[in-house]
This record gives structure tokens, C-alpha cells and sequence, in this order.
């Protein structure tokens, strides 16, 4: 078995055959977790999530590319994101329902920022909105699944701030949340460890070498895969829309680099999943 942990199914790019990629994903022994960006498709994801009885899950949550109005452009996407007012009793009421098993996905995005924007302005938004989301799960009780692009050293004081603040409620011995689609080095990662967080790999490792010692040090208990779909097509699909089923993919990298066996990394990454979101 494989657990998906962050799969966007629930966006336009599914939007004609979405049920039957979860079928085909569910009968190929994978789970998923669904990820909302905003409240139209974190609604969206439990919607799916509600109509399967077991192996689908979601995740509500307001993407930091939702806070303002902007562009969006790289591998595999081109479109502009519809500025959205951050309701916490939205996702509140969202978050109530038994297949919702995280906030997110939730954080901080600079590498999007429009050049005529006042890039001041979007990111003290963008941070305000993320403190917010972090005590929504926080209250209920739920991880958080973290995206950050080019603003490591916010999160990390954000994080930081924000674990010294609620220690009481964020043992040290138990994960809180994950990091997304890592992208980061091997001193960031354990930066993150640190402070009680997972990592998560997508396909990008399948076609970098960058994250290869990372891996190969990586603890067996602090990682999880994702597809990030439709985004992040892992080799050899590369050019294709990517879904939920492509993440054995992820896992055969990982026990390559690691030197274990595909079976191995199906079940530490499986464990890792089940613990922090609790399915």
C-alpha cells in the first residue's frame, strides 16, 4: 500500500475525469490525500473525499497564491490565481468533517509575487493569513501540510515563534505537520525536523540528483511521498499530467538511493502518513 499524501485532484486539470483516476488509483492500492487551495476546492475535495468510503482524504486550507490576485507561471501550470478573504469559519466548518485530516495546504509563496506588487504589503499578508490557519489546527487538533517557495527564513521564525508559543499543545516527540514537496538542503531539512516536522518528496526527484544525499541520511521516521498532482510528473511520465497512481514512482527513487527495498519505502513512508494524519 501507498499513501498519496498530497494530490490536488480536486483542481480543473481532473475536472472531466476525476473519478475515474481515483479509481484507478484506489484499485493500484493507493490512498490519497486531496489538498484544497482555497475554499471552492478545498469544498471540492471533501466532496470527493465524502463519496468514497475509504482510501480518499482531504485537506482544506486558503494557498498563499489565494491571498492576492497574480500570475502564476512554470512547468507545467500558467494561470492567475482569484484574491480570496480568509474566512476562518469556512474552513473551521470545513475542517469538522470526519474525512478532513489537515489544515493546508497553507504557508508562505515569494517566487510568485507580481514585480508591480508591493511585495511588502503581499508578504505580511500572506504571513498573517498562515499564523491564522496554523491556530485553526492548532484549535482543532489537525497537522498542517506547509507550502513555502523562496521564504524559508519567515517560515522558520514563524515556526519557530509559533512552537515556543503553544508548546504545551505540540509535543516534541510527535510530529505536527509537513513539508510539502521539499525542495530544500539537507541543513533546512533538519531545520524543519527540529521544530516536529515531516518532509515529503515528489516527482522532481526522479529527474534531480539534488536531494540524492539527503535521502540516502534521511530519517526513516521524518519522510513521506506525494505526487502534487496534476504538477510534478515523475520519470518517465515527464510532459504528462500527473495523478495519484504515479506516486510508486517517488517510492522506487527513494529505495534506490537509500539501497532498500520498494517494499520497505512502501511501508516507512506508509507508517510516516498514517501517524501524522491519522488514517
Amino acid at each position: 500500500m501507498l499513501i498519496d499524501t498530497h494530490a490536488h485532484v480536486n483542481f480543473n486539470a481532473f475536472k472531466d475525469d476525476a473519478d475515474e483516476v481515483i479509481r484507478r488509483s484506489l484499485a493500484s492500492d493507493t490512498l490519497m490525500i486531496l489538498v484544497g487551495a482555497e475554499a471552492k476546492t478545498s469544498k471540492r475535495a471533501l466532496e470527493y473525499a465524502n463519496k468514497y468510503e475509504k482510501g480518499v482524504y482531504a485537506a482544506v486550507g486558503l494557498h498563499p497564491m489565494h491571498t492576492h490576485e497574480q500570475a502564476a507561471q512554470g512547468e507545467g501550470y500558467d494561470f492567475t490565481t482569484r484574491e480570496e478573504e480568509f474566512s476562518y469559519d469556512v474552513y473551521e466548518k470545513l475542517a469538522q468533517f470526519k474525512k478532513v485530516v489537515a489544515i493546508g495546504e497553507i504557508g508562505l509563496d515569494y517566487y510568485h509575487i507580481d514585480v508591480k506588487a508591493d511585495a511588502a504589503a503581499v508578504k505580511q499578508k500572506q504571513k498573517e493569513i498562515f499564523l491564522r490557519q496554523l491556530e485553526l489546527a492548532k484549535n482543532l487538533k489537525l497537522p498542517v501540510i506547509i507550502h513555502c517557495r523562496q521564504a524559508h527564513d519567515d517560515m522558520l521564525k514563524i515556526l519557530k515563534d509559533f512552537r515556543k508559543e503553544h508548546k504545551e499543545a505540540m509535543p516534541k516527540d510527535k510530529s505536527w505537520g509537513v513539508m510539502h514537496c521539499f525542495s530544500g538542503d539537507e541543513e533546512l531539512a533538519w531545520q524543519y525536523f527540529s521544530l516536529g516536522l515531516d518532509i515529503s518528496f515528489t516527482g522532481l526527484i526522479t529527474f534531480s540528483a539534488q536531494w540524492d544525499d539527503l535521502i540516502r541520511r534521511l530519517p526513516n521516521d521524518k519522510f513521506m511521498i506525494e505526487t502534487d498532482c496534476p504538477y510534478m510528473t515523475p520519470e518517465p511520465f515527464r510532459g504528462q499530467r500527473n495523478e495519484p497512481m504515479l506516486v510508486k514512482k517517488v517510492a522506487e527513487r527513494i529505495a534506490e538511493i537509500k539501497n532498500l527495498s520498494f517494499e520497505r519505502i512502501a511501508e516507512l513512508s506508509t507508517l510516516n502518513a498514517r501517524k501524522l494524519f491519522n488514517i
